[in-house]
């Protein structure tokens, strides 16, 4: 098959390592590119909070380069959203680590079971645009937190050109999807050849990003059981 991976280039290298290993093509088109804010994650730091919370492995990479600034918080409980953040997180430094299930909404979940061991707000370190879906919990819930946006995804142009040639020649056989960001980017760049590509197929993380889809596709939809990178090759 070939396969469209519309990941950051940091992450879509690995991504197209695995899709090799397993005889497709892949076809690399990153939609965004990652621009840090460090300073706004130091300055988040020095304000009181419990502990930290954090929904992309993206976020951790913009820890990291705080170097011996961020020394002294590698101790503090560290809530991820899933393994591969987790993961992140651990190869940062960090020694308490405590992981969600793969979603936001299950994150918050996982920390309204320790709010009332809180005494200052949770430290959200955040990327924009994010899915609310994470906030909207722990505000469901009560929990305090403050958010502090220490990246943010910045779309790439593409000329229709190029987007053309990527997608039509040969046409593709399925689009990896990580994100709601990025199925909305890639359903806008590919509009104006979705005729041509009536079969290709949604290979979507989770019901988040598969909402973004257009109706008229709905039937190549493919939803991963697990929110992670192997629920969406297990669809492949």
């Amino acid at each position: 098959m070939r396969v469209v991976v519309t990941r950051p280039e940091s992450s879509a290298r690995r991504t197209a390592e695995r899709l090799q290993d397993l005889g497709h093509q892949p076809v690399l088109l990153p939609l965004t590119r990652a621009v840090h804010h460090p300073d706004a994650a130091e300055a988040a730091f020095a304000g009181p909070h419990a502990a930290l919370a954090v929904t992309s492995a993206e976020a951790v990479r913009v820890l990291s380069s705080l170097g011996d600034h961020l020394t002294p918080y590698l101790g503090q409980t560290l809530y991820a959203v899933g393994e591969t953040t987790a993961k992140a997180a651990e190869e940062a430094g960090f020694r308490n680590i405590r992981p969600g299930a793969g979603t936001g909404a299950e994150l918050a979940e996982l920390i309204v079971g320790y709010v009332s061991t809180f005494d200052a707000p949770l430290l959200y370190l955040a990327g924009k645009p994010r899915s609310p879906k994470f906030e909207d919990g722990l505000r469901t819930n009560d929990v305090p937190f403050v958010t502090a946006e220490v990246y943010e995804m910045a779309p790439i142009a593409y000329d229709e050109v190029f987007i053309r040639d990527i997608l039509l020649d040969p046409p593709v056989d399925a689009v990896l999807l990580y994100s709601r960001e990025n199925a909305r980017l890639f359903c806008d760049f590919a509009a104006p050849h979705l005729a041509e590509l009536a079969s290709v197929q949604f290979v979507c993380l989770s019901d988040d990003v598969a909402e973004i889809i257009r109706r008229e596709f709905h039937r190549n939809i493919k939803i991963a059981s697990h929110p992670d990178e192997d629920g969406v090759f297990a669809l492949l």
